[in-house]
C-alpha cells in the first residue's frame, strides 16, 4: 500500500500545498497546470454528483477510483480542498484527510503569523510536520512493483 501525493486547494481553486512520495509516472506536464486540471476535475465530479444523487448528499462526493489509483477527497467548511492519491488497497481516508487539516494544517498554517492565508504554502515547518504525518500512516509505504 502506498500515498502517491497530496494536493491542498483553497476555496477558489488556488493550489496551496502539493506533495509527491511514491509516484512512480509524472503527467509529462507543469505541475501548475496538473494542479488545475486536478481542481477543474474535482469541481466537474461534484457538481455531477450533487446532480444524479437520488438523496441529499450530506458529506458529497468522498471518493472515486481507477484500475491504478484511488483519489480520496475531503472539504473542510472554510473551503479548503484535500485531495490524496493512493493505490487500491487503502481505506477511506476521510478521516486521514480530516487529521492532516486540524492537526497539521491548522497548527502549522492557521495559528503561524508568518504564514499568508490563502497564498502557495512556503513554511518548512508545515511541510515537515505533513511528510512526517504522512509517512506515519499505516499504509504509507513503497508498492510492490
Amino acid at each position: 500500500m502506498t500515498v502517491h501525493n497530496l494536493y491542498i486547494f483553497d476555496r477558489n481553486g488556488t493550489c496551496l500545498h502539493y506533495s509527491e512520495w511514491n509516484r512512480k509516472k509524472q503527467a509529462g506536464i507543469s505541475k501548475e497546470e496538473e494542479s488545475k486540471l486536478m481542481y477543474g476535475m474535482l469541481f466537474s465530479i461534484r457538481s455531477f454528483v450533487s446532480k444524479m444523487s437520488p438523496l441529499d448528499m450530506k458529506e458529497g462526493f468522498l471518493s472515486f477510483q481507477t484500475s491504478r489509483y484511488k483519489l480520496h477527497y475531503y472539504e473542510t467548511p472554510t473551503g479548503i480542498r484535500l485531495v490524496m492519491n493512493t493505490d487500491l488497497s487503502v481505506p477511506n481516508c476521510r478521516d486521514i484527510l480530516h487529521q492532516i487539516y486540524s492537526t497539521v494544517y491548522v497548527e502549522c498554517v492557521v495559528r503561524n503569523p508568518l504564514c499568508v492565508l490563502g497564498k502557495t504554502l512556503q513554511s518548512e515547518l508545515f511541510t515537515s510536520c505533513l511528510d512526517t504525518f504522512i509517512r506515519a500512516l499505516p499504509f504509507f509505504g513503497v508498492r510492490a512493483a
